[in-house]
């Protein structure tokens, strides 16, 4: 902290953060969650502890004269023995809805992920700090987008003049659900996961229920979208169901009837849109399980491969051609009595031509580029004139 400037605390509330469900208050800082407690408890997974953990889409928004912001926050570093060092997470801060710095935060907790079994016992360590400063000297909103993909403690928040909560701007609330893609695995920054990038293009404020490896059409994640406040709802299905190979597509189809049931519940006629899954040519027509390739963990990198056999689609194993054919079956027959659901099919914001000028790195997720072409795509394609989301997001 700089000694010579008039600091001021503020408490770091819930009335300060967008893009969470719930704010857990401990003896080391505030973690948002982007599950709440009661969901939490109904599924302990390490995989889904540590991505609803991660602050996708969560970022403090303030109206504040302030030309100084620090931030002290306790990140948790993840570590995977035999894999490439991961990158710190990427702090992103906005001056009036426009990009005005990055930073990220040395220190704090660690934990080390086996490739196999998750997340291990986590080391503790101590808080580091971000710091933005010379700021314009007015009236401002500024926000800062926590990292998306590194589970985040809020320990205290000083800036050198008064901070309020940012007034609503009357934008209509985007909540999306999907997997690590809409997470946004692999993409530069929080701001620039495909999410982040479509909700700027539509206008449109977003709630990022993205979870990597988690979205399997679980019942508790239904029941909270179901209680969420939300203008516009979609939910990304797929790629998570066939790479963890959980069910045949006897208890598919009327998963995904239970999952829109219980969204309409809640949300009778909000626009809701259904995305099949993007182009992903491992899985194509091969099921899961995906498992990692051990000829690219000995070179360095991180590289998936299918395990399944596509002559077991007989038997109802699922592959990505399969979801996409029973997804338009399912909106079409439910969209008779249902005019405010609609169907994307995810080869129009990724299809086998983009995969062929900017493959998937991995084999399952995008890059930052791709990511930047999914989030333009969604946008024009959902939000636009004529588009399914458009006259609520106008």
């Amino acid at each position: 902290m700089h000694t010579d400037t008039p600091w001021i605390t503020t408490p770091l509330t819930a009335e300060l953060l967008r893009g969470a469900v719930e704010l857990e208050h401990t003896d080391r800082g505030v973690l948002p969650h982007r599950l709440p407690g009661w969901a939490r408890a109904q599924c302990p997974d390490g995989q889904l502890a540590m991505a609803e953990s991660q602050p996708s889409g969560v970022r403090l928004a303030l109206r504040t004269r302030a030309t100084a912001v620090e931030l002290d926050t306790l990140p948790l570093k993840r570590v995977y023995p035999g894999a490439p060092p991961r990158p710190d997470g990427v702090y992103e801060l906005l001056v009036d809805g426009r990009p005005a710095g990055q930073g990220t935060v040395n220190g704090g907790d660690t934990v080390t992920v086996d490739l196999t079994g998750g997340p291990g016992g986590v080391e503790s360590g101590t808080p580091g700090t971000l710091r933005f400063t010379g700021l314009p000297d007015r009236e401002k909103d500024v926000e800062i987008w926590l990292p998306h993909n590194e589970t985040t403690r809020l320990v205290a928040l000083r800036t050198d003049a008064p901070v309020a909560p940012v007034p609503d701007r009357g934008r209509k609330v985007w909540l999306h659900h999907g997997s690590s893609i809409s997470h946004g695995s692999d993409a530069a920054g929080p701001t620039t996961t495909w999410p982040a990038l479509a909700a700027s293009l539509g206008g449109v404020e977003l709630v990022n229920l993205g979870l990597g490896g988690s979205a399997l059409l679980d019942p508790f994640t239904a029941r909270t979208m179901r209680d969420l406040p939300a203008d516009l709802i979609s939910v990304k299905i797929g790629i998570n169901l066939v790479n963890s190979d959980l069910m045949r597509l006897r208890a598919f189809t009327p998963a995904v009837h239970g999952f829109l049931d219980t969204l309409r519940e809640g949300h009778p006629t909000t626009p809701l849109l259904i995305v099949s899954p993007l182009w992903c040519p491992m899985h194509e027509d091969t099921p899961g399980p995906s498992a990692f390739d051990p000829e690219g963990l000995a070179a360095g990198q991180l590289r998936f491969r299918a395990t399944g056999d596509p002559a077991e689609r007989a038997a109802g194993k699922l592959t990505l051609g399969v979801i996409r054919d029973e997804l338009a079956r399912i909106v079409e027959q439910r969209a008779a009595d249902d005019p405010h659901l609609h169907l994307l099919d995810g080869r129009e914001l990724y299809g086998e031509a983009d995969h062929d000028e900017l493959p998937l790195p991995d084999g399952l997720h995008p890059d930052a580029a791709t990511h930047r072409r999914i989030g333009e795509r969604f946008a024009a394609l959902a939000f636009a004139e004529g588009g399914p989301l458009a006259a609520s997001a106008s």
